[in-house]
């Protein structure tokens, strides 16, 4: 059986949309238990209407593979918004939007698209709070929640790093991610996506 290619839309400031098609071969480099959702409802042919956005710029690969993974055993739909060109497998459930270079260009375009009860993966800590204002929930890249009872508190603790670093004061970046990150991820994805399903129906 022949897949539909991937889209990848391409959004200038003078073309619009462009619409190109790309051809990958991938298998997920991670295994993990996610549940099958079908069950609940009995109808094997339910396809939830939950949409799942990455900020895929700074999305680690190993990330992107378990949103993939997901998409594929559950038929959910994923974007991913990115400032050049992004690999994706082929299915017709993965899209790619690329946007023009500029700061906060693929941050304001997810803000512009995410609806309520959507779900976002990004570490990028203001976006998660821009996001979480319209009602959808986020996931940091090591497994982080992010939602209204949680974001401002983390937006307050980045904010703070900030002015030390602006004010000369040295500290330490984030730890390159690894196999426990991306397994909290995995786990917190199962989590959330098996919550936002239920509220999609």
């Amino acid at each position: 059986m022949l897949k539909r290619p991937a889209v990848c839309k391409t959004i200038g400031a003078s073309s619009g949309w462009k619409n190109s098609y790309r051809r990958t071969n991938t298998t997920a480099s991670f295994s993990f238990p996610v549940e099958d959702f079908y069950s609940m409802t009995g109808d094997s042919e339910t396809t939830p209407k939950l949409q799942i956005w990455i900020d895929a710029d700074a999305c680690p690969r190993s990330i992107k593979e378990i949103v993939f993974k997901t998409s594929r055993r559950l038929k959910l739909k994923v974007t991913l918004v990115a400032n050049q060109g992004m690999y994706s497998p082929s299915s017709d459930l993965i899209e790619v939007i690329t946007v023009p270079h500029g700061a906060d260009v693929a941050d304001d375009k997810i803000v512009e698209m995410v609806q309520k009860n959507d779900l976002v993966i990004t570490g990028d800590i203001p976006l998660a709070a821009r996001v979480v204002e319209k009602g959808a929930i986020a996931i940091g890249t090591r497994g982080e929640l992010f939602d209204a009872d949680s974001v401002q508190g983390r937006l307050a603790t980045r904010n703070l790093m900030e002015q030390f670093r602006s004010s000369g004061m040295e500290t330490s970046g984030p730890k390159p991610i690894n196999s426990k990150d991306t397994q909290a991820f995995a786990n917190q994805l199962d989590r959330i996506v098996t919550r936002m399903v239920k509220l999609k129906k």
